[in-house]
Protein backbone atom coordinates (compact mmCIF):
# COMPACT_ATOMS: atom_id res chain seq x y z
CA UNK A 1 0.00 0.00 0.00
CA UNK A 2 2.86 2.39 0.88
CA UNK A 3 4.57 1.69 -2.46
CA UNK A 4 1.33 2.34 -4.36
CA UNK A 5 0.86 5.59 -2.45
CA UNK A 6 4.32 6.69 -3.56
CA UNK A 7 3.21 6.29 -7.20
CA UNK A 8 -0.04 8.28 -7.42
CA UNK A 9 -2.22 8.03 -10.51
CA UNK A 10 -2.21 10.64 -13.26
CA UNK A 11 -5.30 12.28 -11.81
CA UNK A 12 -3.29 12.87 -8.62
CA UNK A 13 -0.39 14.65 -10.30
CA UNK A 14 -0.46 17.37 -7.65
CA UNK A 15 0.62 14.78 -5.07
CA UNK A 16 3.67 13.99 -7.18
CA UNK A 17 4.65 17.65 -7.09
CA UNK A 18 4.21 17.83 -3.31
CA UNK A 19 6.23 14.62 -2.86
CA UNK A 20 8.96 15.95 -5.14
CA UNK A 21 9.20 19.22 -3.22
CA UNK A 22 9.30 17.28 0.05
CA UNK A 23 12.14 15.13 -1.25
CA UNK A 24 14.17 18.04 -2.67
CA UNK A 25 13.58 20.23 0.39
CA UNK A 26 14.80 17.62 2.86
CA UNK A 27 17.73 16.66 0.61
CA UNK A 28 18.85 20.28 0.33
CA UNK A 29 18.32 20.93 4.03
CA UNK A 30 20.42 17.93 5.11
CA UNK A 31 23.13 18.63 2.53
CA UNK A 32 23.41 22.31 3.43
CA UNK A 33 23.48 21.51 7.13
CA UNK A 34 26.34 19.00 6.64
CA UNK A 35 28.27 21.41 4.41
CA UNK A 36 27.96 24.34 6.81
CA UNK A 37 28.86 22.23 9.86
CA UNK A 38 31.85 20.74 8.01
CA UNK A 39 33.11 24.17 6.97
CA UNK A 40 32.70 25.56 10.49
CA UNK A 41 34.45 22.50 11.97
CA UNK A 42 37.19 23.02 9.41
CA UNK A 43 37.47 26.69 10.35
CA UNK A 44 37.80 25.82 14.01
CA UNK A 45 40.37 23.06 13.44
CA UNK A 46 42.42 25.13 11.00
CA UNK A 47 42.40 28.23 13.17
CA UNK A 48 43.21 26.19 16.27
CA UNK A 49 46.18 24.59 14.51
CA UNK A 50 47.51 27.93 13.30
CA UNK A 51 46.95 29.63 16.65
CA UNK A 52 48.74 26.80 18.45
CA UNK A 53 51.60 27.06 15.94
CA UNK A 54 51.89 30.82 16.27
CA UNK A 55 51.45 31.07 20.03
CA UNK A 56 53.07 29.40 23.01
CA UNK A 57 50.92 26.85 24.78
CA UNK A 58 51.46 28.50 28.16
CA UNK A 59 52.77 31.95 29.10
CA UNK A 60 54.10 32.78 32.57
CA UNK A 61 54.46 36.47 33.37
CA UNK A 62 57.22 37.03 35.91
CA UNK A 63 58.94 40.05 37.45
CA UNK A 64 61.47 38.15 39.54
CA UNK A 65 64.40 36.19 38.14
CA UNK A 66 64.54 33.93 41.20
CA UNK A 67 60.93 32.83 40.66
CA UNK A 68 61.76 32.22 37.01
CA UNK A 69 64.64 29.88 37.83
CA UNK A 70 62.66 28.13 40.57
CA UNK A 71 59.66 27.36 38.34
CA UNK A 72 61.85 26.24 35.43
CA UNK A 73 63.75 23.85 37.74
CA UNK A 74 60.60 22.30 39.24
CA UNK A 75 58.90 21.86 35.88
CA UNK A 76 62.04 20.42 34.31
CA UNK A 77 62.31 17.86 37.12
CA UNK A 78 58.66 16.80 36.81
CA UNK A 79 58.14 17.11 33.06
CA UNK A 80 61.28 16.42 31.08
CA UNK A 81 59.72 17.04 27.67
CA UNK A 82 58.47 20.56 28.31
CA UNK A 83 60.35 23.16 26.27
CA UNK A 84 61.00 26.59 27.72
CA UNK A 85 61.81 29.84 26.02
CA UNK A 86 61.84 33.50 26.97
CA UNK A 87 60.09 36.24 25.01
CA UNK A 88 58.92 39.83 25.12
CA UNK A 89 55.74 41.04 23.42
CA UNK A 90 54.36 44.50 22.82
CA UNK A 91 52.87 46.93 20.34
CA UNK A 92 54.45 49.49 18.09
CA UNK A 93 54.38 51.34 14.79
CA UNK A 94 56.43 50.58 11.70
CA UNK A 95 57.54 53.59 9.62
CA UNK A 96 58.78 53.17 6.05
CA UNK A 97 58.31 54.64 2.57
CA UNK A 98 56.20 57.47 4.01
CA UNK A 99 53.80 54.86 5.40
CA UNK A 100 52.90 53.94 8.96
CA UNK A 101 51.29 50.77 10.28
CA UNK A 102 50.40 49.57 13.78
CA UNK A 103 52.05 46.22 14.52
CA UNK A 104 52.55 43.52 17.13
CA UNK A 105 56.18 43.03 18.13
CA UNK A 106 57.55 39.81 19.54
CA UNK A 107 61.09 39.36 20.76
CA UNK A 108 62.40 35.80 20.59
CA UNK A 109 65.66 34.03 21.40
CA UNK A 110 67.58 31.21 19.73
CA UNK A 111 65.52 28.47 21.42
CA UNK A 112 62.25 29.96 20.15
CA UNK A 113 63.60 30.17 16.60
CA UNK A 114 64.52 26.49 16.62
CA UNK A 115 61.06 25.30 17.67
CA UNK A 116 58.70 27.90 16.22
CA UNK A 117 56.72 27.79 13.02
CA UNK A 118 59.30 30.17 11.47
CA UNK A 119 61.32 27.14 10.39
CA UNK A 120 58.46 25.98 8.16
CA UNK A 121 56.76 29.17 7.06
CA UNK A 122 59.59 31.39 5.75
CA UNK A 123 58.80 32.32 2.15
CA UNK A 124 61.77 34.64 1.49
CA UNK A 125 65.09 34.99 3.22
CA UNK A 126 66.85 32.70 5.66
CA UNK A 127 66.31 32.15 9.37
CA UNK A 128 70.11 32.13 9.84
CA UNK A 129 70.19 35.78 8.78
CA UNK A 130 67.84 36.69 11.63
CA UNK A 131 70.05 38.31 14.28
CA UNK A 132 70.48 41.56 16.24
CA UNK A 133 69.37 44.55 14.20
CA UNK A 134 67.33 42.40 11.79
CA UNK A 135 63.63 41.47 11.70
CA UNK A 136 61.30 38.89 10.20
CA UNK A 137 57.96 40.28 9.00
CA UNK A 138 54.73 38.83 7.62
CA UNK A 139 54.38 38.56 3.86
CA UNK A 140 51.10 40.50 3.84
CA UNK A 141 52.68 43.33 5.83
CA UNK A 142 55.61 43.43 3.41
CA UNK A 143 53.22 43.55 0.45
CA UNK A 144 51.10 46.34 1.96
CA UNK A 145 54.16 48.47 2.73
CA UNK A 146 56.03 47.56 -0.50
CA UNK A 147 59.05 46.13 1.32
CA UNK A 148 61.83 43.82 0.18
CA UNK A 149 64.58 41.87 1.95
CA UNK A 150 67.41 44.23 2.93
CA UNK A 151 65.17 47.30 3.28
CA UNK A 152 65.53 49.44 6.39
CA UNK A 153 62.53 50.18 8.58
CA UNK A 154 61.98 52.29 11.69
CA UNK A 155 60.04 50.81 14.58
CA UNK A 156 58.47 53.01 17.25
CA UNK A 157 57.48 51.17 20.43
CA UNK A 158 54.76 51.92 22.97
CA UNK A 159 57.41 52.67 25.63
CA UNK A 160 58.72 56.14 26.37
CA UNK A 161 62.07 57.48 27.53
CA UNK A 162 62.49 60.62 29.63
CA UNK A 163 64.51 63.41 27.98
CA UNK A 164 65.02 67.14 28.70
CA UNK A 165 62.37 67.74 26.02
CA UNK A 166 59.79 65.46 27.65
CA UNK A 167 58.76 61.85 27.08
CA UNK A 168 59.78 60.51 23.67
CA UNK A 169 58.74 57.08 22.35
CA UNK A 170 61.52 54.54 21.96
CA UNK A 171 62.47 53.80 18.36
CA UNK A 172 65.21 52.10 16.36
CA UNK A 173 66.11 51.09 12.81
CA UNK A 174 66.19 47.52 11.59
CA UNK A 175 66.97 45.60 8.40
CA UNK A 176 64.48 43.06 6.99
CA UNK A 177 65.95 39.55 7.08
CA UNK A 178 63.00 37.66 5.61
CA UNK A 179 59.26 37.16 5.20
CA UNK A 180 57.01 34.51 6.69
CA UNK A 181 53.56 33.28 5.74
CA UNK A 182 51.58 31.55 8.48
CA UNK A 183 48.41 31.21 6.40
CA UNK A 184 46.67 33.32 9.05
CA UNK A 185 45.99 36.67 7.38
CA UNK A 186 45.61 38.67 10.59
CA UNK A 187 49.04 37.57 11.83
CA UNK A 188 50.77 37.98 8.47
CA UNK A 189 49.76 41.62 8.19
CA UNK A 190 50.38 42.65 11.80
CA UNK A 191 53.21 40.62 13.32
CA UNK A 192 57.00 41.09 13.27
CA UNK A 193 59.77 39.23 15.09
CA UNK A 194 62.82 40.83 16.73
CA UNK A 195 65.76 39.35 18.56
CA UNK A 196 65.14 39.20 22.32
CA UNK A 197 67.83 41.79 23.13
CA UNK A 198 66.50 44.17 20.48
CA UNK A 199 62.96 43.92 21.86
CA UNK A 200 64.23 44.42 25.41
CA UNK A 201 66.00 47.56 24.27
CA UNK A 202 63.14 49.05 22.28
CA UNK A 203 60.63 48.41 25.07
CA UNK A 204 63.12 49.52 27.75
CA UNK A 205 62.61 46.33 29.76
CA UNK A 206 65.14 44.95 32.26
CA UNK A 207 66.08 41.29 32.48
CA UNK A 208 63.69 40.48 35.30
CA UNK A 209 60.51 41.56 33.50
CA UNK A 210 60.12 38.80 30.97
CA UNK A 211 57.64 36.18 29.79
CA UNK A 212 58.43 32.50 30.10
CA UNK A 213 56.78 30.51 27.31
CA UNK A 214 56.12 26.78 27.52
CA UNK A 215 55.62 24.42 24.58
CA UNK A 216 53.93 21.09 25.31
CA UNK A 217 53.78 17.84 23.37
CA UNK A 218 49.98 17.97 23.64
CA UNK A 219 48.71 21.60 23.56
CA UNK A 220 45.26 20.48 24.69
CA UNK A 221 46.69 19.63 28.13
CA UNK A 222 47.55 23.28 28.72
CA UNK A 223 44.79 23.75 31.33
CA UNK A 224 46.16 20.84 33.38
CA UNK A 225 49.68 22.30 33.41
CA UNK A 226 48.28 25.74 34.24
CA UNK A 227 46.73 24.46 37.49
CA UNK A 228 49.93 22.66 38.47
CA UNK A 229 52.06 25.75 37.86
CA UNK A 230 49.69 27.89 39.93
CA UNK A 231 50.09 25.39 42.78
CA UNK A 232 53.88 25.79 42.58
CA UNK A 233 53.71 29.59 42.81
CA UNK A 234 50.51 31.52 43.47
CA UNK A 235 52.11 34.85 42.48
CA UNK A 236 52.70 33.83 38.88
CA UNK A 237 50.13 34.83 36.27
CA UNK A 238 49.62 31.92 33.87
CA UNK A 239 47.64 32.04 30.64
CA UNK A 240 47.06 29.32 28.05
CA UNK A 241 46.64 29.59 24.30
CA UNK A 242 42.89 28.99 24.77
CA UNK A 243 42.67 31.79 27.39
CA UNK A 244 44.29 34.21 24.96
CA UNK A 245 41.74 33.38 22.26
CA UNK A 246 38.79 32.51 24.51
CA UNK A 247 36.36 35.10 23.13
CA UNK A 248 37.24 34.07 19.58
CA UNK A 249 36.51 30.37 20.16
CA UNK A 250 33.34 31.18 22.14
CA UNK A 251 32.11 33.28 19.22
CA UNK A 252 32.80 30.38 16.83
CA UNK A 253 30.92 27.97 19.08
CA UNK A 254 27.89 30.25 19.39
CA UNK A 255 27.86 30.91 15.64
CA UNK A 256 28.01 27.18 14.88
CA UNK A 257 25.12 26.40 17.24
CA UNK A 258 22.98 29.24 15.85
CA UNK A 259 23.65 28.15 12.27
CA UNK A 260 22.68 24.59 13.17
CA UNK A 261 19.34 25.77 14.58
CA UNK A 262 18.61 28.08 11.64
CA UNK A 263 19.46 25.51 8.99
CA UNK A 264 17.43 22.82 10.78
CA UNK A 265 14.41 24.99 9.97
CA UNK A 266 14.95 24.13 6.28
CA UNK A 267 14.31 20.47 7.08
CA UNK A 268 11.30 21.37 9.25
CA UNK A 269 9.78 23.50 6.46
CA UNK A 270 10.34 20.67 3.97
CA UNK A 271 8.69 18.26 6.40
CA UNK A 272 5.52 20.35 6.27
CA UNK A 273 5.23 19.30 2.63
CA UNK A 274 5.07 15.69 3.83
CA UNK A 275 2.26 16.63 6.22
CA UNK A 276 0.28 18.42 3.53
CA UNK A 277 0.94 15.67 0.96
CA UNK A 278 -0.15 12.87 3.30
CA UNK A 279 -3.20 14.84 4.42
CA UNK A 280 -4.34 15.28 0.80
CA UNK A 281 -3.52 11.66 0.02
CA UNK A 282 -5.57 10.37 2.98
CA UNK A 283 -8.45 12.66 2.01
CA UNK A 284 -8.42 11.29 -1.53
CA UNK A 285 -8.12 7.70 -0.28
CA UNK A 286 -10.99 7.90 2.21
CA UNK A 287 -13.16 5.37 0.33
CA UNK A 288 -10.25 2.98 -0.31
CA UNK A 289 -9.30 3.11 3.38
CA UNK A 290 -12.90 2.33 4.39
CA UNK A 291 -13.04 -0.62 1.96
CA UNK A 292 -9.79 -2.24 3.17
CA UNK A 293 -10.99 -1.73 6.75
CA UNK A 294 -14.20 -3.56 5.87
CA UNK A 295 -12.16 -6.36 4.29
CA UNK A 296 -10.45 -6.88 7.63
CA UNK A 297 -7.15 -4.94 7.54
CA UNK A 298 -6.48 -3.57 11.02
CA UNK A 299 -6.47 0.13 11.69
CA UNK A 300 -2.84 0.03 12.92
CA UNK A 301 -1.74 -1.61 9.67
CA UNK A 302 -3.43 1.12 7.63
CA UNK A 303 -1.80 3.83 9.79
CA UNK A 304 1.57 2.11 9.33
CA UNK A 305 1.16 2.01 5.55
CA UNK A 306 0.53 5.76 5.29
CA UNK A 307 3.27 6.47 7.86
CA UNK A 308 5.70 4.45 5.72
CA UNK A 309 4.68 6.52 2.70
CA UNK A 310 5.87 9.74 4.31
CA UNK A 311 8.80 8.14 6.13
CA UNK A 312 10.13 6.60 2.89
CA UNK A 313 10.23 10.01 1.25
CA UNK A 314 12.06 11.45 4.27
CA UNK A 315 14.46 8.52 4.55
CA UNK A 316 15.48 8.55 0.87
CA UNK A 317 15.80 12.35 0.95
CA UNK A 318 17.98 12.17 4.07
CA UNK A 319 20.26 9.54 2.50
CA UNK A 320 20.58 11.69 -0.64
CA UNK A 321 21.28 14.80 1.46
CA UNK A 322 24.02 13.04 3.43
CA UNK A 323 25.62 11.79 0.21
CA UNK A 324 25.62 15.17 -1.55
CA UNK A 325 26.63 16.99 1.63
CA UNK A 326 29.68 14.78 2.18
CA UNK A 327 30.76 14.93 -1.49
CA UNK A 328 30.39 18.72 -1.54
CA UNK A 329 32.31 19.06 1.74
CA UNK A 330 35.21 16.96 0.43
CA UNK A 331 35.59 18.98 -2.77
CA UNK A 332 34.43 22.35 -1.45
CA UNK A 333 37.69 24.19 -2.13
CA UNK A 334 37.83 22.87 -5.70
CA UNK A 335 34.20 23.94 -6.20
CA UNK A 336 35.00 27.39 -4.78
CA UNK A 337 37.96 27.80 -7.14
CA UNK A 338 35.85 26.71 -10.13
CA UNK A 339 33.08 29.20 -9.30
CA UNK A 340 35.64 31.95 -8.75
CA UNK A 341 37.21 31.30 -12.16
CA UNK A 342 33.92 30.80 -13.99
CA UNK A 343 32.11 33.87 -12.62
CA UNK A 344 35.00 36.05 -11.41
CA UNK A 345 33.68 36.08 -7.86
CA UNK A 346 35.86 36.24 -4.75
CA UNK A 347 33.66 33.88 -2.75
CA UNK A 348 36.10 33.47 0.13
CA UNK A 349 38.14 36.69 0.66
CA UNK A 350 41.19 36.00 2.85
CA UNK A 351 41.13 39.48 4.40
CA UNK A 352 37.70 38.71 5.87
CA UNK A 353 38.16 35.10 6.97
CA UNK A 354 41.92 35.24 7.79
CA UNK A 355 42.55 32.00 5.90
CA UNK A 356 43.93 31.37 2.43
CA UNK A 357 41.80 28.32 1.55
CA UNK A 358 38.36 26.94 2.30
CA UNK A 359 38.69 24.51 5.22
CA UNK A 360 36.38 21.56 5.67
CA UNK A 361 36.33 18.81 8.26
CA UNK A 362 33.63 16.15 8.14
CA UNK A 363 32.73 15.10 11.66
CA UNK A 364 31.02 11.65 11.69
CA UNK A 365 29.32 12.54 14.98
CA UNK A 366 27.81 15.72 13.50
CA UNK A 367 26.68 13.83 10.37
CA UNK A 368 25.01 11.15 12.51
CA UNK A 369 23.20 13.83 14.56
CA UNK A 370 21.95 15.52 11.37
CA UNK A 371 20.87 12.15 9.94
CA UNK A 372 19.01 11.20 13.12
CA UNK A 373 17.42 14.64 13.46
CA UNK A 374 16.17 14.55 9.87
CA UNK A 375 14.65 11.09 10.35
CA UNK A 376 13.01 12.22 13.59
CA UNK A 377 11.45 15.28 11.94
CA UNK A 378 10.18 13.28 8.95
CA UNK A 379 8.85 10.57 11.28
CA UNK A 380 6.81 13.13 13.22
CA UNK A 381 5.66 14.75 9.98
CA UNK A 382 4.49 11.33 8.73
CA UNK A 383 2.94 10.14 11.96
CA UNK A 384 0.45 12.91 12.71
CA UNK A 385 -1.42 12.83 9.34
CA UNK A 386 -1.45 9.01 9.40
CA UNK A 387 -2.87 9.05 12.93
CA UNK A 388 -5.95 10.93 11.69
CA UNK A 389 -7.08 7.66 10.05
CA UNK A 390 -8.08 6.42 13.52
CA UNK A 391 -10.74 9.15 13.64
CA UNK A 392 -12.25 8.05 10.33
CA UNK A 393 -15.62 6.25 10.53
CA UNK A 394 -16.08 3.45 8.01
CA UNK A 395 -19.86 3.86 7.86
CA UNK A 396 -19.65 7.54 6.99
CA UNK A 397 -17.05 6.89 4.28
CA UNK A 398 -19.21 4.22 2.58
CA UNK A 399 -22.60 5.80 3.24
CA UNK A 400 -23.17 6.87 -0.37
CA UNK A 401 -21.54 3.87 -2.07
Amino acid sequence: IAIRNLRPRRKQGFLKIISLFSYLGITMGVAILIIVMSVMNGFRADLTEKIIGLNPHLVLQLDNEKDLKKIKKKLAEKYQRIRFTESISGEGIILTNNKAKGILIKGINEKYKSQSFLNKEITKGNLNDFSNGRVMIGGELAYNLDLEIGDKINIVSSSFVNTPFGNIPMQDSFVIAGFFNSGFYEFDQNLIYLELNDSRSIFNIDKENIDLELFLEDPFLAEKYKKEIENINQNVFVSTWSDTNKSFFNALKIERNVMFIILTLIIIVAAFNIISGLTILIKNKTKEIAIIKTLGLSENSIIKSFFLTGFTIGFLATISGVFFGIIFSIYIDEIRNFLAMAFGLNIFPSDVYYLDEMPSQINPFSVSIIFTLSLLITSLASYFPAKTISKMKTTDALKYE
